[in-house]
């Protein structure tokens, strides 16, 4: 089992409200007084929302449990520098954590509800991520499970 990536909050991290939770791997906080879209490095949901597809298997499923997981919550925001700060749709991509410390990115793939995603490069927390991505598939979590998709994300 891969150790947690969470860390105590600690006082020189900065914390931004959660607006609303987009999907699965797509959130919006308020940074600087603005709304800001962020798009999560190293993962992907099964898509619920993009207008060209139809709902994928537990799509709903992940973006309820990002909305659990979210909404009312306060998040820290990690940049990579290897990832750019903008992906084609102009969102920001970074890794949040919740002001108790849970590194979202890397709970919802060792939990099923996601897999880990290298969109172009490799990026800080690849190796992790990978080894949830195994957590999850060999326990059968989430979208994994015989009982939801086998891994399989169409209908």
């Amino acid at each position: 089992t891969p150790a947690p990536l969470s860390e105590p909050t600690t006082p020189d991290r900065v914390l931004y409200d959660v607006v609303r939770v987009v999907d699965g791997d797509t959130v919006r906080i308020m940074k600087d007084g603005a709304e800001v879209t962020l798009r999560l490095i190293g993962m992907n949901t099964p898509e619920t929302v993009d207008p060209r597809t139809s709902v994928e298997c537990f799509g709903s499923e992940a973006s309820n449990k990002a909305e659990e997981l979210l909404t009312g919550q306060q998040v820290s925001l990690e940049m990579d520098a290897g990832q750019g700060t903008f992906d084609k749709y102009h969102r920001t991509l970074g890794y949040i954590r919740r002001d108790d410390g849970l590194f979202f990115n890397e709970w919802m793939i060792k939990n099923g509800y996601a897999y880990e995603y290298t969109y172009d490069g490799a990026y800080k927390y690849q190796s992790e991520f990978k080894a949830a991505e195994r957590h999850a598939r060999e326990n059968e979590l989430g979208l994994w499970s015989s009982d939801t998709c086998s891994g399989k994300l169409e209908f």
